[in-house]
């Protein structure tokens, strides 16, 4: 099986309606080891093939998109996403619960785009490389898409070391091993 998304794996909104309720659930559960909380504030939501068709599949049917040239652009801009063989893709949800608060902390936050890493085995960390479209001179995006460069190896920790949101979290077998089945296809 590709790493990569391919139009084979995508169906038509009408036919996807009719499983969806079961494919949530399916991939609710793909997604549980693949979400890590950092602190108060960071989200990392670590995507695969599967995940990423699932949203493929949702934006089809949120936007009842048929048009074939429209799907294969779907498909093109997740496949960027996941990357080279080897890498990890990551999206970064910076939750700010009040909104009174969420513009002054994104402004304050800029630069936390690259402080983010991965720690693998030997102590490496392994930075992210982000969307540059996702922050600009005035604010960070809440939402930051993020590829490791790992070569393959398996991160056993994720973190930052931006001062204000400083601090790493070990990451569990589960956590590894999923990890891990995403760096292998």
């Amino acid at each position: 099986m590709t790493r990569l998304i391919e139009r084979s794996d995508v169906i038509d909104y009408q036919t996807y309606e009719d499983i969806r309720a079961d494919r949530r659930s399916q991939i609710f559960e793909v997604k549980r080891p693949r979400r890590i909380h950092l602190g108060e504030y960071l989200t990392f939501l670590f995507e695969n093939r599967e995940t990423l068709t699932y949203q493929v599949q949702e934006i089809i049917r949120a936007e009842t998109i048929v048009r074939e040239s429209a799907i294969l652009d779907e498909i093109e801009v997740y496949n960027k996403f996941l990357g080279e063989a080897g890498d990890l893709a990551c999206v970064l949800l910076i939750e700010i619960a009040e909104e009174s608060d969420r513009k002054p902390l994104l402004r304050r936050w800029l630069g936390l785009e690259k402080a983010i890493y991965v720690r693998v085995k030997d102590g490496s960390k392994i930075y992210a490389s982000y969307e540059e479209a996702q922050v600009d001179d005035d604010r960070l995006s809440a939402v930051q898409y993020l590829t490791f460069a790992l070569n393959g190896r398996t991160p056993v920790a994720v973190g930052t070391d931006f001062d204000e949101l400083a601090g790493e979290v070990e990451l569990t077998s589960e956590q590894q091993t999923a990890l891990s089945a995403d760096l292998a296809e």
